[in-house]
């Protein structure tokens, strides 16, 4: 399953009936930094009814947690965890608040508002694909660096740096899956005199057209 995380966190509100649902979406990286946020958010909304909350956090999405605070069993964490998950979101903490309006919304009425009120701050929230990739060195002569711009072009491979020496010294990267190709491609480009060095496992996302290390 393909993981994505967020690049800008979310907000989105609902009201039904006079109740109000504000929902605030963040990136967290461990159990510690979601449990201080929602800390953070009580505090904020003191005087709230219920801050209800949901998480996600492990490189598979191995740690998940949620709470209704109070609202009837399964009418509010649950969903709005099972909004996390249906949009493949890990590090991803959601606190939704709820100031109640005066009338009771029965259990449907307060599953509704819970996951409506998710949905709107995953719509607000700027959200991009996790990847595995490969970073790797080419000491570039000046004469072919053309080249490697014009293979850049098709989206394979990305240059994160360059050093100017007495060649090129190019870091690069491509997606875990297609290392084997890139290989191949730059031994025939270069007639087997590059191929790459000091390669590294990395993780990144790639969100309007820039890459973003993890």
């Amino acid at each position: 399953m393909d993981t994505y995380i967020i690049l800008k966190n979310g907000t989105g509100e609902v009201v039904e009936k006079k109740s109000r649902f504000i929902a605030n979406l963040v990136s967290v990286s461990s159990e510690e930094e979601a449990e201080s946020y929602i800390a953070s958010v009580r505090k904020q909304y003191y005087d709230a009814r219920h801050n209800c909350y949901a998480y996600i956090i492990g490189n598979n999405m191995e740690k998940k947690k949620c709470s209704d605070d109070g609202e009837p069993s399964g009418t509010a964490g649950r969903p709005m965890l099972e909004v996390l998950e249906k949009n493949g979101l890990t590090n991803a903490l959601i606190v939704v608040t709820r100031y109640f309006g005066g009338t009771l919304l029965g259990t449907g009425g307060l599953l509704r508002a819970y996951q409506g009120a998710s949905i709107e701050a995953v719509k607000d929230a700027a959200i991009a694909m996790k990847c595995a990739g490969r970073a790797f060195i080419i000491n570039c002569p000046y004469t072919m660096l053309g080249k490697f711009e014009r293979y850049a072009e098709s989206g394979i491979i990305h240059f994160l740096n360059r050093e100017y020496g007495e060649n090129i010294s190019l870091k690069l990267l491509c997606n875990d899956g297609d290392y084997d190709k890139v290989t191949a491609d730059i031994t025939e480009m270069s007639e087997g005199k590059l191929a790459p060095g000091g390669v590294e496992n990395v993780s990144y996302a790639q969100s309007e057209g820039k890459i973003i290390l993890l």
